[in-house]
């Protein structure tokens, strides 16, 4: 346990971290009129910090700066979270007066504003792929050929792809493909669909339909498209404006991650309701070791449809994030109940 002192110095390190990106000394903590110890106090509680793993420091400073460890207990005892300035309300209440008529772009929106009020990276999923789940499937003819391939999901989203139908298929034939999808993996969730199409509905499929296997590779790409188009970065290179990443190896590890759908989704889903902070190592993925994410979900009747999430270094403006996401999410939830219901 911190006794009260050292919790007060603890957080006024992280607040001047916060601001300066510089290591911070005992006498700058001494000076700031709400402290009231004196430098001496202030470096043994500091050596104190460092010896139980709050604070670390530097090589090349006398100052200290925050461990994983001392802001993750920031973030869970010392955060004040005050409210948004005037200009970022403003912002958020433009945004929601808008009319815009598609998920795709509300997620695109809202990924754009959060990277320009904070100055770190959005990502944003909109409803959510795993939970998303196949309503119907359509298969329309163009000609001999050619099909526009439709699914539509329990969300109302809808994904249209131009596909080319198999030679030696028969319209016929893709017609008993559909049907079974449909009675088969209605109500699988997408990110499910590629396995359940081989073992909910493969072995209907070898008794029925000629050309089975051609018709499940023609369907692959277009459940691919779905699963690419529900994620929005915005801000990916603002890392290269933070101090901590100066090291280009560090940075493109980062903006390599970044480009990864899979491991991205993987990264942000998965999470509890409510606004989550993993710090440093928290993180599962190596590349991210070094930066904080912080995330909040939005739903619809209870369910959960999609998750914001911040992505910046472990020197994050933590209660400026954690109110913006947690304002965002309260009114997107208000959104989609204006729209569905």
């Amino acid at each position: 346990m911190l006794t009260e002192r050292q919790r007060h110095i603890l957080s006024a390190i992280v607040d001047d971290y916060i601001r300066s990106a510089e290591p911070v000394g005992s006498r700058s903590i001494s000076k700031r009129g709400n402290v009231g110890f004196s430098p001496a106090t202030i470096r043994n509680e500091m050596s104190d910090l460092e010896e139980m793993g709050y604070l670390e420091q530097p090589h090349t400073s006398a100052g200290r700066i925050p461990s994983h460890k001392g802001y993750r207990y920031y973030v869970d005892h010392l955060i004040k979270l005050g409210s948004l300035a005037q200009h970022e309300v403003e912002a958020l209440k433009v945004f929601f007066a808008d009319k815009m008529q598609e998920m795709e772009q509300v997620v695109q929106h809202v990924a754009m504003m959060l990277s320009n009020l904070t100055n770190y990276t959005s990502i944003v999923m909109g409803p959510e792929m795993f939970s998303t789940t196949l309503r119907h499937l359509q298969i329309v003819p163009l000609n001999e050929r050619t099909a526009v391939a439709i699914i539509v999901t329990n969300t109302g989203h809808v994904e249209n792809k131009t596909v080319t139908i198999p030679e030696g298929i028969s319209m016929s034939e893709v017609e008993k493909f559909v049907n079974i999808l449909n009675a088969r993996l209605g109500n699988v969730p997408l990110i499910h669909f590629k396995s359940k199409l081989f073992s909910e509905a493969g072995e209907e499929m070898r008794s029925y339909v000629t050309g089975y296997q051609e018709l499940m590779a023609m369907l692959n790409g277009v459940v691919d498209q779905g699963e690419e188009d529900r994620i929005f970065l915005s801000g990916t290179t603002n890392m290269l404006t933070q101090p901590e990443f100066q090291d280009m190896e560090k940075v493109k590890s980062i903006l390599d991650l970044l480009a990864e759908t899979p491991v991205l989704a993987k990264l942000i889903t998965g999470t509890p309701a409510g606004i989550q902070v993993r710090i440093g190592s928290e993180n599962s993925v190596e590349a991210i070791n070094d930066c904080s994410l912080i995330t909040a979900s939005y739903s619809f009747d209870g369910k959960h449809l999609g998750t914001i999430g911040i992505l910046g270094p472990t020197r994050m403006d933590y209660g400026k994030v954690i109110n913006l996401l947690d304002y965002l999410s309260k009114d997107m939830t208000l959104m989609l109940e204006r729209w569905y219901r």
